[in-house]
């Protein structure tokens, strides 16, 4: 849940100051009138999501389509687009913040009515809402500030949705074993794997020879 927020802000880290406190505001609003449905949520029924194998798989795949998002907007920001669509996927992609950390501020706004009893729900998660509204461009700017370096703010975008990858399948597969444990080394897959891996990386670096080499001549030419 903390990196899902440490991604979000790092990714807004990257768009304009207006477009941060667009994305702010608008989550202010469907948290802030998203109160009767979390009130709706329990204990118990929290605890039965988390124990239903076929749940927690369709979790697991929406995490990693919004990491693998991530990761193609950090490796596109790395390059300067001249194709149209590449242009416009960027952009899509460049103000796209996430939906993982609508769903943590949610289950925030859920844990406060728990905590709070007694206090009208209106009154929770509007004052959860604004709370939102303020600590986002905050913290937006503050991550700028203390990484100043644009690269080094990619990277660690980079390598929190890893984590966020490797620790959403650990914490989604609720300790289910899809296969059985084995003594037994299959060779002819493990062989299979390292020919594949073989096979893929020589042929990136003999295209990319290539590239460098049509490139060099063409400079050659002029």
């Amino acid at each position: 849940m903390a990196l899902a927020v440490c991604s979000a802000v790092l990714k807004l880290s990257f768009c304009k100051t207006y477009i941060a406190w667009g994305i702010a505001v608008l989550s202010a609003v469907l948290i802030g009138s998203s109160w009767p449905l979390a009130i709706e949520q329990s204990k118990t029924q929290i605890t039965d999501w988390l124990s239903n194998p076929s749940l927690m798989t369709d979790t697991a795949i929406l995490i990693n389509i919004e990491v693998a998002l991530q990761m193609v907007f950090c490796i596109m920001h790395l390059r300067h687009h001249k194709n149209n669509i590449k242009k416009t996927v960027y952009i899509l992609l460049e103000y796209f913040p996430g939906i993982l950390f609508l769903f943590v501020l949610f289950s925030l706004l859920v844990a406060l009515i728990f905590s709070l009893p007694g206090v009208a729900f209106p009154i929770i998660s509007w004052g959860f809402s604004l709370a939102i509204l303020l600590l986002l461009p905050i913290l937006v700017r503050v991550s700028k500030r203390m990484l100043s370096d644009e690269n080094t703010r990619l990277e660690i975008l980079f390598l929190i949705n890893m984590l966020i990858a490797l620790m959403g399948i650990t914490a989604t597969v609720n300790g289910r074993i899809t296969m059985p444990a084995t003594n037994n080394v299959e060779w002819r897959c493990l062989l299979s794997v390292l020919a594949i891996i073989a096979v893929g990386a020589i042929t990136g670096f003999c295209l990319h020879r290539l590239r460098f080499y049509l490139k060099e001549k063409n400079m050659n030419n002029l």
